[in-house]
């Protein structure tokens, strides 16, 4: 074995005490946690993803192997917080995403705004893109979000971001660019909605599902094998 093969060994092993030690300092920053968006937890959180992302890397390129877990990578993750403790104003970021699914009931909707309010000129509700102007302009985005069915509308992915400052923003500050100057180590927390974590749920019933549906086969095969050692009921016996 060349001295190479050594070193990478040496490698996977020095990677794999580097995970558990990220492993001990995650549980103790769990234990010590202060609050639900404590900055030593994300910090601790990153680090084990770092180590674990290492590791696999590793153990794969030296014995063609992975882990059994997945851990995200800390680029999908938000680095630690690091805005003011105590933030004198907020920004909320919101990102909904939506199909047309129905564009005739979306067009017969902005119609309806437009015949209510009475104005003249050109019909904007003809067009998709002008229906959809009229119905932006007329409700509030949590109410389309909650009526979405009704314009003809199909929810996507969606998120929320908070993020922290210590003063406002000046009047028409960031207008011209509202979402280009995010900070991700102001965020102070975040939500995601996404059909990609129903589907998680959904492989993990459908798994539940047909270990279920295997038990009971097993149980009914392991009844019928009994059956079949009974001794036949004599036709004569009275």
């Amino acid at each position: 074995m060349s001295d190479a093969a050594q070193s990478t060994a040496a490698e996977v092993r020095a990677a794999a005490e580097a995970v558990k030690t990220a492993l001990d300092r995650h549980l103790a920053a769990v234990e010590r946690r202060s609050g639900e968006d404590d900055p030593a937890v994300y910090e601790a959180f990153n680090q084990l993803a770092a180590a674990a992302e290492v590791y696999d890397e590793l153990l794969y390129d030296r014995y063609d192997e992975v882990t059994p877990f997945e851990i995200p990578g800390a680029e999908d993750a938000l680095p630690p917080y690091a805005g003011p403790e105590e933030p004198n104003a907020l920004s909320v970021l919101i990102r909904r995403d939506y199909a047309v699914a129905e564009p005739q009931r979306l067009l017969a909707q902005a119609q309806r705004i437009e015949a209510a309010e009475g104005e003249d000129g050109a019909p904007a509700s003809g067009t998709v893109h002008g229906a959809l102007g009229l119905l932006f302009g007329e409700f509030e985005p949590d109410e389309i979000a909650s009526r979405h069915k009704e314009f003809g509308l199909e929810e996507g992915d969606s998120t929320l971001w908070v993020t922290a400052a210590d003063e406002p923003a000046e009047p028409g500050e960031w207008l011209e660019a509202p979402f280009e100057q995010v900070d991700p180590q102001q965020v102070v927390c975040r939500f995601d909605v996404s059909a990609v974590f129903d589907d998680e749920i959904d492989d993990v019933d459908d798994d539940e599902d047909d270990e279920e549906t295997e038990g009971l086969e097993d149980e009914l095969d392991s009844d019928l094998d009994e059956d079949e050692d009974l001794e036949p009921l004599d036709a004569d016996r009275r």
